[in-house]
């Protein structure tokens, strides 16, 4: 059975923050997660945004969030790592998000990389290709 997803007017989002890419087929594991975390959180909306070359950008997509009545936007940074992006770009949209909705709460999560679940399961599949 699957869950419903929760209508637009959800006050609660997150939203995946991945890099984007040129080549469309990159996007395929992205939005696999997406619906898997949008199953585990049905109570919210979970949506994708993207750095560069995809659609929607993060300005874009939290402008939209907002619109529709949302009012807390968790960002996880779907990085393995915490490197230019994540340290510099990610903190200065964040900040200029922050000065145009006053009003939201707006959590920056860290990079899924740096989560030791995570680097424990990366291990876990690098062990089992050997």
């Amino acid at each position: 059975m699957t869950t419903p997803i929760t209508p637009i007017t959800a006050t609660t989002a997150s939203i995946l923050f991945a890099h984007g890419a040129r080549e469309p087929r990159w996007l395929a594991p992205f939005q696999r997660l997406q619906k898997m975390t949008q199953e585990s959180l049905p109570e919210q909306r979970v949506e994708l945004a993207f750095l560069e070359f995809m659609q929607p950008n993060l300005p874009d997509l939290v402008a939209s969030l907002v619109a529709s009545g949302c009012q807390r936007i968790t960002v996880t940074p779907v990085f393995l790592g915490q490197g230019g992006h994540v340290l510099r770009d990610l903190p200065l949209l964040a900040e200029q998000l922050r000065a145009s909705y006053p009003q939201l709460h707006l959590h920056i999560a860290m990079a899924v990389g740096e989560d030791e679940a995570v680097l424990s399961a990366i291990r876990d599949y690098c062990i089992k290709q050997s």
